[in-house]
Order: C-alpha cells, then structure tokens, then sequence
C-alpha cells in the first residue's frame, strides 16, 4: 500500500470513523481504523461490531493494499499535522508490519494489526432507496430522543420508532420516543418514506442515535433498509454510516393518547419562554427531594411555585388561559423545562386529563409534534412559610 493524499482531504472521515470505535477498551479489532486503496481512492472504515462507517476519498495511489492501524492514535496524529504544509505520504513497509505516516521531515511509524481481524463491511442496497434531508433527519432525533430510556436492559423504550400510518386517508410517518414517564410524537408526510417502511416499523436503539447525529450534514442523504441493518449514505455515494435494527415489541400509546380527547380535560395555554424563565427561577428552590413546580390555575394567569427545607419557597405568577376544574398540578420542573425547549412556538398548549395522569403538551407551529408528560404526587408538607421568615 503506497499512496499520497491532502491531509484536509482525509481528516474528516478520520474523526467520523473514530467516532465510533471505542478508544481504550474492548478488542483490539474494534479500535482499528482500516486503511484500503482501491480504485484510485483512499478507503477509510470502521466498526464497533454493530455501527459501520466507510468513507472513500481521493488520492494518488502507487500501490493498493489494505492495512489496519490503531484508529485513536492514527487519527490523533492527522488531526495534529498543519494543514497546508504538503501531502501526507502513508505507506506499508517492505514486511507490511508497520505503516509509515510523513509530512515532509516529520515520519512517524504505526504497527499494522493482523489482515484476518477485518471483516466484510455490510454492502449499501442499491435497489428501493430513497434520498432524505439529512437536516430534517437531525431535527427529528432531537425532538425525539430526549424522550427515550437511556438503560438498554429497557429493549423497546430504549429505541426510537419509526412506522408508516394512515389517519383519515393521509399517509403519515410517526416517530416516537417513550421512557416511561415522557413520551414524543412526531408526524410527517414523505410518500417514498411511507412506502419504504415496513408495516410494524423500526427501532433503533438510543445509543446509535448519538453517533449518527454526528455524522449528518444538512446534505442529502440516501437512505436504505434491510432486513437486519438501516443504511446512510451520502448523496455523492463517499459516505456510508450503518446501523442495526432491533426487533422488540413497541408499548401500544395509543392508550394514553386517547385521554388527550376527553370530554373532562383542562387546557392551560401560556407563553412558552416566559413559563421557562419563571420554570428556571423556581427550579433553585427545588430539592433533590422535592423535584416538582406547582401549577395553581384561575382563568387569567397560573401560579408556580416551589418549596425545599433548606432553600425556602418560590412563587410566580404569569398570564395564561385557562379552562378546566382542576386547581393544581405539579410536574418534574427540570423534565418540563427540557421539554418546552424542545418547541418553536411562542403559546403552548397543556392538556391536563388529570393530577395523576397524562399531560400533553402542543403548538401552534409545532405541527404534528407533541409531548406528552406525566405529573408527579402531589407532596403537601410545608417546610418553609412567610411566617417562619
């Protein structure tokens, strides 16, 4: 392997290979970067034995071949090299024991792990793929995720889902995110996206969501599927990122949703930034114990308040509108920021079926997106009143 290419050329696949290859731990063959020239390119790729990347870049080849090094230290070094200061020149030695990285007089040597560890990469279909906005694509794993268990032990809420729905004749796409405790929903129209998925969905674990939201671009993407692996490449074909399906059971939502309809709802409608800021003050006042934000409702504003024995109390009052019987809630108030930050619009809208049950939570310009939250036991002591002050 012989081949000379522009430093600028190659570094960016470098850091999205080594994104996803642990840095100290497990086998060895899962920390190595491959290095192959093939076809007048420089071929870079990856795996953790479940994600795939491999990107193919342009360079002056004298020799093809295939060599793999420790991916950390090999992308560490490039990053370090100046951009501008002459091509890198990397190659194999006589023995195909070592490979040489230089820039000019800087020379630097690399053991080349054992040929028999690399493994076949999966191969992109080229039938029934579909091109997909990759900002778009971006958007949705933030709008969603944040809802998704962290503990893979949780199988299908540890997963996002993805599943083709047809409401009153218009065919949707639904995306979804639960924990157990929260839940995101997001809805849009793509006919060659519906058309792809199969009937029951797709899951994707949390824990790939991370790496693929640093691979995208706001570029066009190209998107495939197989039976077991979801495939992303490029629009120019450089770039693939793949993932595996996992096949649980998704919880039926449909449930809870259903509440959101009820005759007995209240709803509370509120500008969205002035209920974070005041949501911000009173969170100071939360403890480790007491962790909620009290709502107390009347028709033109809401009150919030929150109270801790060491902290003290906080209250606030802002305009709101309000329709209902209920008279107080309390929500997690570092969950409810979170989720109000998750919005575009200026008014949100609650739509409270209960002390103990569903909230959801919409906008006026959030089409097709809503949050549903659950509100937290009502705690009635009283640790601290103006009396005591």
């Amino acid at each position: 392997m012989f081949l000379k290419v522009n430093r600028d050329e190659i570094i960016e696949g470098l850091q999205k290979s080594a994104n996803i290859i642990p840095a100290k731990t497990g086998a060895a063959f899962l920390r190595t970067i491959w290095l192959q020239c093939e076809d007048g390119n420089l071929n870079i790729m990856s795996t953790d034995s479940n994600l795939e990347f491999m990107g193919s870049y342009p360079a002056t080849l004298e020799g093809e071949g295939l060599a793999g090094v420790q991916g950390r230290a090999f992308y560490d070094l490039v990053k370090q090299l100046k951009s501008g200061q002459g091509e890198l020149t990397i190659h194999t030695d006589e023995e195909n024991q070592n490979v040489l990285v230089e820039q000019k007089a800087r020379k630097y040597k690399f053991p080349v792990n054992d040929p028999e560890w690399f493994q076949k990469f999966s191969s992109f279909p080229e039938n029934g793929t579909v091109f997909w906005s990759g900002d778009f694509l971006h958007e949705i794993i933030d709008k969603i995720s944040f809802c998704i268990s962290d503990e893979d032990s949780m199988e299908a809420i540890a997963c996002i889902y993805m599943a083709p729905r047809e409401v009153m004749g218009e065919k949707k796409v639904e995306v979804c995110g639960l924990n157990g405790h929260q839940f995101s929903m997001l809805n849009f129209v793509n006919d060659d996206i519906y058309a792809m998925l199969p009937e029951d969905g797709i899951l994707i674990q949390k824990k790939y969501l991370t790496e693929l939201k640093k691979w995208l671009t706001a570029d066009e993407i190209e998107l495939a599927i197989s039976d077991k692996r979801l495939f992303f490449r490029t629009g120019d074909k450089r770039e693939t990122f793949t993932l595996p399906l996992s096949y649980y059971q998704y919880p039926n939502y449909n449930n809870f949703l259903a509440k959101l309809g009820d005759d007995s709802v209240s709803t509370l409608e509120v500008n969205r930034l002035d209920l974070v800021d005041a949501l911000s003050r009173v969170a100071l006042f939360n403890t480790d114990s007491n962790r909620c934000a009290y709502f107390s409702f009347d028709g033109s504003e809401v009150t919030i308040s929150a109270q801790g024995q060491e902290t003290g109390t906080a209250r606030e009052s802002i305009n709101a509108t309000f329709n209902g019987d209920m008279q107080r809630i309390a929500f997690p108030t570092r969950n409810l920021i979170e989720i109000l930050n998750h919005f575009n619009s200026d008014t949100v809208k609650f739509t409270l079926t209960g002390t103990e049950a569903p909230c959801g939570l919409t906008g006026v310009d959030d089409k097709d997106y809503q949050v549903i939250v659950m509100p937290m036991m009502i705690q009635e002591e009283t640790y601290y009143t103006e009396e005591n002050a």
